[in-house]
């Protein structure tokens, strides 16, 4: 039976015909559909189209009324394009006028005159916006009602302020080599001491880390860090000596003798040297060469300073006298009377606008550069021995042993001092650190650091002078600012002048290459019409052909005339209403007429 049972469920599947499986290159084979089914699947499939075409038209509208902004809301922005930036925020970064291009030719010159336009423009709008985003701020030091910020002692202000700032107010008693000078690394990281009885050291001030400490077993009258924290130059009794910060002498500079003042123009890696027989020396660090030797026939040179904007060196001497450097020129750029008495220091600010002085007459005399011409004078009881001025516009005086801080010397006149402490010994060299609010005193009895508020900028630019840069990263900025390193010979007084052409110099040399070819190499050739065949080249085709060619020249000359007559007549009637404006004013004498 169940053989039976099992042959006819054979029977049953054989006679259902089976459906092969599908492949995937197959088509799905349609059963047949009834035709009303068709038809309704007609008018299906043409509904869902209106509804797609409507659909995209109304997506149009909304993209039409939205000007192309795609919101993923769907509405329209309400303040459409990048947020406005203030036009004086903005024209605290302009770098130069646009500049004029040429009408006709030239049109690989015009594009790369609006790329570098463009390319300026962007960056003026991108520092402006990031201006915005600059987290601190600069404090500066208030008293209560009837009191005097110069009475304030620096304990006080230790106490008021967090511990870490209050740790950078602190006392070196080193009365055994003293008095000291005194120099910040660019970063205001590093300090360096230097005794005048030779004991010499640079310190990491911040952790209160020694990095080296020596004695040159002889008298040390300057010192002064190099790029970076790991060269300082130290002018010793005879020579000038290199150091490295472990104390290692690298190098015994034999040329530079007698050296008194030192200054490092850190963009040029030049070392400018005032030695006391009147010679002012350059020496490029990179490559170890002396750039120039210039002698100033002016006596023994201790008072130096530089112009940190153009790097110009100033001088200070016994007559009374500023001389302004270059090492392009062996005279004297500039020759300013100063003081009735001899100059006792000089300081320049950083935007290279006022030089403060000091002489032997008891005056402190500050001067607009720009103009040579002394904007404020005022007398000091004993005179100031030496001078600072921080990145904010703070002037620091030493008198004696008494170190007073000045605040807007040139702005408005001052009759008391912003703050005052007296040290333990005579003042012999001061500095301000720089991104610190600190000055750094070096007497006779050590060193002193001093707190004061508002003297140092507070946002530091890291690309260039970044305190808080590893050993890597000073080694790749060191890389790069050398591949940046100017050239000597690009030191002027007026820095903008090198995007200028000098047109006096390019016409003399002009007229020396024609007599030397007997021709003029840049004249416009004339013009001679190319011959034409099929009767073309007629007489009356060729000076057609000229005069047309004469005519396109003239265009920019009868241009240039036209727009001289409009400025002109502009002026004549800007003058006419300015005539008709003060006539029209009632005068005192009016009284008088019938």
């Amino acid at each position: 039976m169940a053989s039976v049972g099992e042959a006819t469920v054979k029977d049953t599947h054989v006679g259902k015909k089976k459906k092969p499986p599908a492949r995937y290159w197959e088509e799905p084979q349609e059963e047949e559909k009834d035709e009303n089914k068709v038809g309704k699947d007609e008018e299906t499939t043409e509904a869902a189209e209106e509804q797609e075409t409507q659909k995209a038209k109304k997506r149009k509208q909304e993209q039409e009324q939205t000007d192309g902004n795609k919101v993923i809301s769907g509405k329209s922005d309400p303040f459409p394009g990048p947020a406005p930036i203030p036009e004086d925020r903005v024209q605290k970064f302009k770098r130069k006028e646009k500049t004029k291009k040429p009408r006709r030719h030239h049109s690989k010159l015009k594009d790369v005159i609006a790329r570098s336009e463009e390319a300026s423009e962007m960056a003026q709008k991108q520092a402006a916006r990031f201006d915005l985003l600059l987290p601190e701020d600069a404090g500066f030091l208030e008293g209560d009602e009837d009191e005097d910020t110069c009475t304030i002692s620096q304990e006080d202000i230790a106490d008021a302020v967090d511990i870490t700032s209050g740790a950078k107010y602190f006392n070196l008693k080193l009365s055994q080599f003293g008095p000291y000078r005194v120099d910040y690394s660019r970063t205001g990281r590093h300090l360096l001491l230097g005794g005048r009885r030779g004991h010499v050291a640079c310190i990491d001030w911040q952790s209160k880390q020694l990095m080296c400490e020596i004695n040159v077993m002889e008298s040390v009258n300057d010192v002064k860090w190099l790029h970076s924290e790991t060269m300082y130059a130290v002018a010793q009794k005879k020579w000038l000596y290199i150091y490295d910060s472990n104390g290692i002498e690298l190098h015994c500079i034999r040329k530079f003798n007698d050296v008194l003042r030192m200054q490092f123009l850190p963009y040029h890696f030049l070392l400018a040297t005032a030695s006391s027989t009147s010679f002012l020396q350059y020496l490029d660090v990179s490559v170890g060469k002396e750039v120039a030797a210039i002698c100033t026939k002016t006596g023994r040179l201790d008072v130096m300073c530089q112009n940190p904007h153009n790097a110009i060196i100033h001088l200070g001497h016994p007559n009374g006298t500023v001389t302004l450097w270059s090492p392009n020129q062996k005279e004297a750029l500039v020759k300013m009377l100063c003081h009735q008495g001899g100059v006792r220091s000089v300081t320049v600010d950083k935007t290279g606008t006022y030089m403060v002085t000091s002489g032997m007459d008891k005056k402190l005399k500050v001067y607009d550069i720009r103009a040579f011409k002394p904007l404020k004078s005022y007398f000091l009881p004993a005179g100031a021995s030496c001078l600072s001025l921080s990145q904010k516009g703070l002037l620091s005086a030493a008198t004696g042993d008494i170190v007073q801080v000045y605040r807007d010397v040139w702005s408005s006149p001052v009759t008391k001092p912003y703050m005052a402490h007296r040290v333990r010994g005579s003042v012999w060299g001061l500095h301000f650190c720089p991104f610190e609010d600190v000055l750094g005193v070096g007497h006779g009895d050590g060193f002193t650091s001093m707190l004061v508020p508002g003297a140092g900028e507070p946002n530091f630019d890291g690309l260039d002078a970044n305190p808080y840069r590893s050993a890597k990263q000073r080694q790749e900025w060191e890389v790069k600012a050398l591949l940046d390193k100017i050239q000597p010979d690009l030191i002027s007084l007026d820095p903008t002048e090198l995007g200028q052409v000098d047109h006096a110099t390019f016409q003399q040399r002009h007229q020396d290459r024609v007599q030397a070819l007997g021709y003029d190499p840049l004249a416009k050739e004339k013009f001679v019409p190319k011959f034409k065949k099929k009767g073309r080249s007629s007489t009356g085709n060729v000076e057609r052909r000229k005069k047309q060619v004469a005519h396109e020249d003239q265009r920019d000359v009868i241009r240039k005339t036209v727009q001289d007559k409009v400025k002109m007549e502009k002026e004549r009637s800007e003058r006419e209403k300015k005539a008709a404006a003060l006539s029209s004013q009632r005068s005192a004498l009016d009284r008088f007429k019938k």
